[in-house]
C-alpha cells in the first residue's frame, strides 16, 4: 500500500507512538486527521506540519463522541482510507489488596479506549471504507495479548479482545470487502508515558511506529513487532513458558 496521497485517522495521534505515526505518516506524503485529548499537543502537531495534519479533541473513553465523531467523519473527509486504532490506556490494578468499587471509573474507561472505541471506529468506517478501491484498519495491540501480565489484567483483556475482533472481522472483509485489509500490529514494550519507570528492553516510538507503517505498506494482517516475534515463538511451542515469563516478568 502506497501511503503518499492518502489521508489517514491515528487515535492517540498527539503523543507516544501515535506522534511518531502522525510524524512518519506525514513525511511519506500523508494527510493525517489526529485525535487526542489534549489541545496543547494537538496544536503542536498543527504548528510542526501544517495542513499536512488536521486535529480533533476527541475523548475515546464518551462513547456518545466517539460515535458523533464516526458518523461525520466520511463527510469531513471523504478520502479517507486507512484507520489506526492507536490509542491505549492501562491501569494497573490490585484486586486483592485495592477497593475494586474505587477502581470501577478508571477500569470502565481503560475498556472504552482500549476496546469499544476501536469497535465503533472500525464498523462505523466500514462502510465508507468499503466503498474505496483499497483502505485498511490497523488495530494496535500488545504482546500482552498473547500472554498476560499480572499487574494489568483489564488491559491485557482487552488487547486480547481486540486481537479476536480484529481476526474476526479480517474474515468478513476477505468475504465480503476485499479491499478493505484489517491489520493487527503487535507491539512490544514501548517507551512512552505510559510505560515510564517500567520495564527493560524498551524499543522507542519511531521504531514502533516505522514497524507498522511497514505492516501497513506490506499489507501484514498480523505484525509482531520487536521482541513479540520471540513471545509468539514461544507460545506456539510451549504457551506454558510464555505464560511463566510473563507472570513473573
Amino acid at each position: 500500500m502506497n501511503l503518499t496521497g492518502r489521508t489517514v485517522l491515528v487515535t492517540g495521534g498527539a503523543r507516544g507512538v501515535g506522534a511518531e505515526l502522525t510524524r512518519q505518516l506525514v513525511a511519506q506524503g500523508a494527510r493525517v486527521v489526529a485525535v487526542g485529548r489534549g489541545r496543547e499537543r494537538l496544536d503542536a502537531l498543527t504548528a510542526a506540519h501544517g495542513d499536512r495534519v488536521s486535529t480533533q479533541v476527541l475523548d475515546l473513553a464518551d462513547l456518545d463522541a466517539v460515535e458523533e465523531f464516526t458518523d461525520g467523519l466520511p463527510d469531513r473527509f471523504p478520502d479517507l482510507s486507512v484507520v489506526v486504532n492507536n490509542a491505549g490506556v492501562q491501569t494497573l490494578t490490585d484486586f486483592v489488596h485495592g477497593d475494586p468499587r474505587a477502581l470501577r471509573p478508571a477500569l470502565r474507561r481503560e475498556t472504552a479506549v482500549n476496546l469499544d472505541a476501536v469497535i465503533t471506529l472500525s464498523t462505523g468506517l466500514l462502510p465508507h471504507l468499503s466503498g474505496l478501491p483499497s483502505a485498511a484498519i490497523v488495530n494496535i495491540t500488545s504482546g500482552l495479548a498473547l500472554a498476560p501480565k499480572p499487574s494489568a489484567p483489564v488491559y491485557c483483556a482487552t488487547k486480547a479482545a481486540v486481537r479476536t475482533f480484529s481476526r474476526s472481522l479480517r474474515y468478513q472483509c476477505q468475504d465480503s470487502a476485499p479491499g478493505v485489509r484489517v491489520i493487527d500490529a503487535v507491539l512490544p514494550l514501548v517507551d512512552t508515558d505510559m510505560t515510564r519507570g517500567r520495564g527493560r528492553g524498551k524499543i522507542s516510538a519511531a521504531q514502533a511506529a516505522g514497524a507498522v507503517i511497514s505492516a501497513i505498506r506490506r499489507d501484514r494482517a498480523e505484525s509482531y513487532i520487536g521482541m513479540t516475534r520471540h513471545l509468539r515463538a514461544i507460545m506456539r511451542l510451549s504457551p506454558t513458558l510464555g505464560h511463566r515469563m510473563l507472570r513473573h516478568g
